[in-house]
């Protein structure tokens, strides 16, 4: 019993690192300048993007290459610009912690 209660919490930790992790490679990439995990900016609160994506196997993906490419027109006329400063593997990092929010 005390091996799965050191167990779990390791997760919990390495979960939460994770967490963190993402939000400050969003900070460190510049989203938070148009963004925030629960209200609405320039663009969509995080919370509002995983809510509309939710159940879709393709969200991470998507919202990947959307991060890279930019895009218009799912939340509205505003344009997302591009971010080519961000690589593929960070797009998916933060498409991921992005569809994690509650």
């Amino acid at each position: 019993m005390k091996k799965l209660v050191v167990v779990a919490a390791i997760a919990g930790l390495m979960g939460s690192t994770a967490a963190f992790a993402s939000a400050d490679l969003a900070k460190a990439k510049n989203c938070l300048a148009c963004h925030a995990v629960d209200k609405k900016m320039v663009g969509p609160a995080y919370k509002d993007v995983a809510a509309k994506y939710k159940g879709d196997k393709t969200a991470e993906a998507k919202l990947a290459e959307k991060i890279v490419k930019g895009g218009v027109g799912v939340w509205g006329q505003m344009p997302m610009p591009p971010n080519p400063q961000v690589s593929a593997a960070e797009a998916k990092t933060l498409a991921a912690w992005v569809l994690a929010q509650k």
